[in-house]
């Protein structure tokens, strides 16, 4: 039985990238620094996690082997390789270091155009966007209007957010403008409808997505967001591995926000669920119910929006640590003909100056078994894991990306 389980690791790249210092990012390594802070003590936290980095069943399937593919540097992580587990690297050909770049990429479709970007100034958007915003959102103003990290405008406009009903309006290197308002002051539902409108008003922007970011509380103290993000992405300009999945019949299921990242097209269900742990036992869910020529997609937000963005380094190696314990579960689910890859769509290491994703190189670890497994080098673009997924289903080849199938002992496409 083929099907395929496809995990973003959502920001956890393993450093290389060969065009880094173009973003001004050469030498960000996500993993290579966590594994060295945790080494160094530098990662301990009372209560959370203390000592080396231990990801034991990542590495079984190759992860240390694919930091090495990645950086040239050796990780003193390593250890025996599980039978039909394969391992290498893929360097990122779209233009952007965002998440729809990424994702789509993985889907077998790279980002050649370049999105529209906000400039680091106080204001950050246009006069007549903001004035747009005013009048077709129906709002009495907006608050912000600059670059900033999502937990730090709250705190810092929440008050008068609650005061004044005007939503928080901001945004960062990202081609992104993200609106955070409280869920019952300002109102959910309203959160979601204005994002929809400013979606609309930002089209010609080329800006990549509109993210709501709703929060609770009542002083900077307490103001917390909530899981009940939501973001409004452009569609793809063509055709992902998804679409072509749904094409043909077979089921995508989407666990986290992998519907909003493509703009809910190629998707046949949504599972959602708050915090990691949580999304992981959607996707354990989702693997008992798919069957032949089925994909599971999900990704895992929290390493990248609570821990790489607040350049948490503790808190990142005890998600990964917590991710890591309960890989065993997704492994007991896989069938002789399966194929599980696990990757990342870009790097945010929290060790780097700044609140902003990094631009890395992405570990592509899996299993399949009934393979031989074994390396798969260093890719040239992400493309290269949605086209195996596709190879491995039996699709025809896309435009993009080659399959890596035959190197781990499948048997190559013929169309």
């Amino acid at each position: 039985m083929a099907r395929a389980f496809l995990f973003v690791l959502d920001s956890f790249g393993i450093g290389g990238a060969a065009d880094a210092e173009r973003y001004g990012d050469a030498g960000a390594d996500t993993f290579g620094h966590i594994a060295r802070a945790c080494a160094e003590g530098r990662a301990d936290r009372q209560g959370l996690r203390q000592g080396p980095l231990a990801v034991p069943n990542m590495v079984s399937l190759g992860l240390a082997r694919a930091a090495r593919t990645a950086t040239g540097l050796k990780l003193d992580v390593d250890m025996p390789l599980l039978a039909s587990s394969f391992h290498g690297a893929a360097q990122e050909v779209s233009s952007g270091k965002d998440t729809p770049s990424g994702h789509w990429e993985i889907a077998g479709l790279p980002v050649r155009f370049d999105w529209g970007y906000f400039p680091d100034t106080v204001p950050a958007f246009p006069a007549e966007l903001t004035e747009a915003i005013i009048r077709e959102g129906k709002v009495p103003g907006i608050l912000g209007n600059c670059h900033a990290p999502g937990t730090g405008i709250i705190e810092r406009f929440g008050e008068e957010h609650i005061r004044t009903g005007k939503p928080i309006c901001y945004t960062s290197v990202d081609s992104v403008l993200q609106i955070a308002a409280h869920e019952t002051h300002f109102g959910l539902e309203r959160l979601y409808e204005l994002c929809l409108t400013v979606r609309r008003l930002v089209d010609p922007l080329k800006i990549g997505r509109v993210i709501a970011r709703p929060f609770i509380g009542e002083t900077p103290a307490s103001f917390q967001r909530t899981h009940n993000r939501r973001d409004y992405a452009v569609p793809p300009p063509e055709p992902t591995l998804l679409d072509r999945l749904t094409e043909r019949g077979s089921k995508v299921i989407a666990v986290g926000k992998i519907g909003d990242i493509f703009a809910h097209r190629g998707i046949s269900e949504v599972r959602k669920a708050g915090g990691n742990m949580a999304m992981f036992d959607k996707a354990l869910g989702a693997m008992n119910d798919t069957g032949d020529g089925d994909l599971i997609f999900a990704n895992f937000v929290d390493f990248d929006t609570d821990f790489g963005h607040r350049r948490d380094v503790a808190g990142y190696a005890g998600a990964l640590e917590a991710f890591d314990r309960r890989l065993p579960e997704a492994l007991s689910r896989i069938r002789p003909g399966d194929l599980l890859i696990l990757t990342a769509d870009h790097g945010n290491d929290p060790t780097w100056r700044g609140t902003d994703h990094t631009r890395e190189r992405v570990p592509v670890i899996g299993i399949a078994p009934g393979l031989e497994g074994g390396g798969i080098g260093l890719r040239p673009t992400f493309a290269d894991i949605g086209e195996t997924v596709a190879d491995h289903l039996g699709l025809a080849p896309g435009r993009h990306g080659t399959s890596f199938l035959a190197t781990i002992g499948g048997h190559a496409r013929t169309a």
